[in-house]
């Protein structure tokens, strides 16, 4: 099963290619919108970081609500064009009504654009975050979904037909594998496109080769994939319903994750 989903994914995200190099030489013209959701690239699909980054002077402010009443806030800032910083902090509880239950860290993440995107060439970024997802495991030093750590990532967006896309690809090392021994580097990839310039469909899978080896608490070798749909309710503010773990990689799920996040974006 692993390996023909492998097999799968190769093959779709190949596809893809082909498709960005055919609407390269269609519209090579054509770039981006200035307005609406393109004035601000977006800087993550569901879990996974893309190579985009705030504009100057810009910062964003997200919400993400996850189960157990979990609440997670986020602040990004753009200090320039190349360079975000961020911080965030949540806990489980924090929509309840029981005591919150904390995470124990306020958490950052870096982010710089070393590379450009150029017309037949990604942008390229590399960061450190971090921050991960789900509930904090005291015992096991770690987030349900673990964070990023060290990474880098390309983007590239293409138009097709009326949609604006973008296919995104990384690596990461994660800080979170001390307790349960599983400090492998991990890759991943995701693709993005919007329609009539307010309505986005994100896909993405996360390889999760740094959460595969525990028998009781982890992932059972499958992967993460996951999707959302996100509404550009206003140029300044994103409505987003994500659904995580769609093959059921966790080993305490019986089901799919659903979480909402809404963004507000805006310059200072």
């Amino acid at each position: 099963m692993k390996k023909q989903f492998i097999i799968f994914a190769a093959l779709y995200f190949a596809c893809l290619l082909n498709v960005n190099a055919w609407a390269q030489e269609e519209e090579p013209e054509k770039s981006r919108p200035a307005t609406g959701f393109y004035a601000y690239p977006p800087r993550w699909l569901v879990d996974m970081p893309t190579a985009g980054t705030l504009p100057r002077a810009s910062f964003d402010v997200a919400i993400r609500l996850y189960p157990n009443g979990g609440a997670l806030g986020m602040v990004d800032i753009g200090l320039s064009n190349r360079l975000q910083l961020g911080i965030s902090y949540g806990g489980e509880g924090v929509i309840s009504n029981r005591s919150a239950d904390w995470n124990p860290d306020i958490n950052f993440n870096f982010k710089m654009r070393v590379v450009d995107e150029m017309e037949f060439f990604p942008a390229i970024t590399g960061g450190f975050c971090t921050q991960g997802f789900g509930a904090w495991d005291d015992g096991l030093n770690r987030y349900t979904f673990k964070s990023r750590g060290f990474y880098a990532v390309a983007s590239r967006s293409f138009y097709f037909y009326s949609w604006t896309a973008g296919w995104h690809f990384g690596v990461n090392y994660s800080l979170e594998g001390d307790i349960d021994q599983d400090e492998s580097i991990n890759a991943f990839g995701g693709f993005d496109a919007t329609f009539q310039y307010n309505l986005a469909f994100v896909i993405e899978y996360d390889g999760a080769l740094n959460d595969n080896k525990s028998s009781i608490f982890g992932g059972r070798g499958r992967g993460y994939l996951n999707t959302s749909l996100r509404w550009l309710f206003t140029d300044n503010l994103e409505l987003e319903l994500m659904l995580k773990d769609l093959l059921t990689n966790r080993r305490e799920s019986s089901t799919f994750t659903r979480e909402i996040r809404i963004t507000y974006i805006e310059n200072f």
